[in-house]
């Protein structure tokens, strides 16, 4: 099921935009949420980890070949993102403390910090910007 929510929906939703895309000739973005969990391997988190690497892939690959029809690809890959869900799952400081210690700036993300990061890719501030992944992660990918 989450390989089918964190890959395989994003696949066909993005072959349908680009189709679309590409076929009225217009030139734009894609971003792909995806997350921290990426790049680094979790405890008891096998799957989501290795969905959310294989969509940063995918979106590497996309950029490659939509670069051509003037369609940038990129991710943006948050930490634990302060949602309704997570405030749920991370609001026990015994749990979120061992995760915020090894995040420089000490707080999860909230939503607006990962919005305004889609934004940015979106928008022609990042027009040589394809392929990449942007960290949402308040440092905690260097610690």
């Amino acid at each position: 099921r989450s390989f089918d929510v964190n890959f395989q929906a994003v696949l066909h939703v993005s072959q349908i935009v680009a189709r679309q895309m590409i076929a009225q000739g217009v030139p734009g973005a894609i971003v792909n949420v995806s997350s921290q969990a990426s790049q680094r391997a979790l405890r008891d988190h096998a799957v989501y980890c290795s969905t959310k690497s294989a969509l940063d892939m995918l979106s590497k690959v996309m950029a490659m070949e939509l670069g051509p029809h003037k369609i940038r690809v990129n991710t943006v890959n948050p930490t634990v993102v302060m949602t309704d869900m997570g405030r749920i799952n991370w609001s026990d400081p015994q749990k979120s403390a061992a995760m915020i210690n090894r995040i420089p700036l000490g707080k999860f993300a909230e939503v607006d910090d990962v919005v305004n990061s889609i934004l940015f890719l979106l928008s022609d501030k990042s027009a040589m910007t394809t392929g990449s992944s942007l960290m949402v992660d308040g440092g905690f990918l260097v610690s």
